[in-house]
């Protein structure tokens, strides 16, 4: 299948060419686990999900590494302010390790319940330490570095050319549009930390020796680091949110391709916000929205994965609970639809048939992930005249490359324990019908379904089933 993304840096969407064939390297941006993540970071995941079982789909062998930063993510974008993990540390009384570990695992458990395939490393930031500090020696000896006393280690941006190029801007228009505070000693505004001195007359939890003096790395740096260490010099999609390309990403470029010296990132892909009524999610406001939350309210995670694949991945999307009802609405629709499937499969199958539904799915997600457009065709093979056993497979393939648990659910649904009283009712219901005293069985059937339940007449029985 020919697959196609939108590349970032050229802005247009691409054809996807393997540096391996049949192999694909894949590193995104992780969580900072100073906090519980928002449903707005969450969203990125979830695209980035779909792009690694599209791949997979396809037949290739996927090399996944996503990092854990659990050091070095200054609250403020000009290298200054508090360090993510220890504000968190201080907010909850605990050390900046048992932070670290605590929202980490908060962190696997959401992966977890929106069916997001794990990948094939982890990479937390404090276990590559040495590789960072590594890296910047290299840039060092290249004479891209340059040292402010008492603060730390810096990127000089105007050594390199390319500066600014993933997010269209040269380096004077970063300079002339910059809106960070112009640290003290830094040669350009656009200069970033590589290291940071721990502060004097203070002790970091989290703080290492280093040729330059006590301290701790920069954000930036760790990611770099870390993908050059797993993946090698030559990678196929590096992805995040678009809130990373015009610092966080530009940087890693900065930091990486002058040591390489080539194109390091063949495809960078970028996953856009999800906004609440007053704008972008973000966990600066306090308040946010977190999948625990809407567990809470009743909301499965799969409803919320569901909600998020109606959008394409390209797109803001609003977020309100009155939306997400018609999601969760829609989705409980599809699975009584898939629990009827699962009762009736046993007609004869057509591999052709199968086929060429499968070959429409298939296009639709490989064609820059356009969930839309898949579930549209979930929908319209909800309602064509395909047999149940064909149904029933691409259902099975619509998971594969979706993640819905459309077929697990189906059959919870289906093995949901009906209440002894539901079961008289229906009885009841049956026996007035055979009497011929509609009027009992109408209003037996209203009681039924009032407690939850439906009840379906077949030819010579009946079913009864959640609603």
């Amino acid at each position: 299948m020919n697959i196609k993304l939108f590349n970032t840096m050229s802005r247009k969407v691409e054809t996807f060419k393997p540096i391996k064939q049949g192999e694909v390297s894949i590193y995104t941006c992780g969580p900072t686990v100073y906090h519980f993540a928002h449903i707005g970071n969450l969203r990125t995941y979830v695209s980035q999900d779909i792009m690694k079982r599209m791949f997979l789909a396809n037949g290739y062998k996927v090399l996944h590494i996503m990092n854990i930063t659990d050091v070095g993510h200054l609250t403020s974008d000009a290298d200054d302010g508090e360090d993510k993990m220890e504000k968190g540390s201080l907010r909850e009384g605990k050390s900046v390790w048992d932070i670290a570990s605590f929202y980490t695992n908060q962190f696997l458990m959401d992966v977890k319940d929106l069916n997001i395939l794990p990948p094939t490393k982890y990479t937390p930031a404090t276990s590559y330490i040495k590789e960072q500090i590594e890296l910047v020696q290299q840039l060092e000896s290249l004479g891209f570095t340059y040292e402010i006393k008492d603060d730390g280690i810096y990127y000089d941006t105007s050594k390199f050319k390319d500066y600014g190029k993933l997010g269209g801007q040269s380096l004077d228009e970063l300079k002339g549009g910059a809106r960070v505070a112009f640290s003290s000693g830094k040669r350009n505004i656009t200069d970033f930390a590589l290291w940071k001195f721990s502060p004097k007359n203070q002790k970091r939890q989290m703080e290492w020796d280093s040729p330059w003096g006590v301290g701790f790395p920069g954000w930036h740096i760790e990611c770099s680091a870390m993908c050059l260490k797993e993946i090698g010099d030559r990678l196929d999609i590096h992805s995040g949110g678009v809130d990373h390309i015009k610092i966080h990403h530009t940087n890693e470029i900065a930091q990486v391709e002058p040591v390489i010296n080539h194109n390091w990132v063949n495809y960078w892909v970028h996953m856009e916000f999800l906004n609440d009524l007053s704008g972008k999610m973000s966990k600066s406001k306090g308040d946010f929205l977190t999948l625990s939350l809407l567990k809470d309210k009743g909301y499965s995670p799969i409803v919320y994965r569901y909600f998020l694949l109606l959008a394409s991945y390209r797109t803001q999307l609003n977020f309100s609970f009155e939306l997400l009802d018609g999601a969760k609405k829609s989705y409980e629709n599809i699975i009584k639809k898939v629990a009827d499937i699962i009762m009736n499969a046993n007609d004869a199958f057509d591999d052709d048939v199968y086929l060429s539904w499968k070959n429409r799915i298939l296009e639709a997600v490989s064609d820059d992930l356009n969930t839309p457009l898949a579930i549209v065709i979930l929908q319209e093979l909800l309602k064509s005249n395909v047999n149940f056993s064909i149904k029933f497979k691409l259902i099975e393939f619509f998971d594969d490359v979706l993640g819905l648990q459309f077929i697990e659910n189906a059959n919870a649904l289906l093995n949901i324990e009906v209440p002894e009283n539901i079961k008289n009712l229906a009885e009841l219901r049956w026996q007035a019908k055979l009497d011929k005293d509609y009027q009992k069985a109408d209003l037996l059937k209203k009681e039924i379904i009032d407690a939850g339940f439906n009840v379906e007449d077949k030819k010579d029985s009946y079913e009864i089933k959640k609603l």
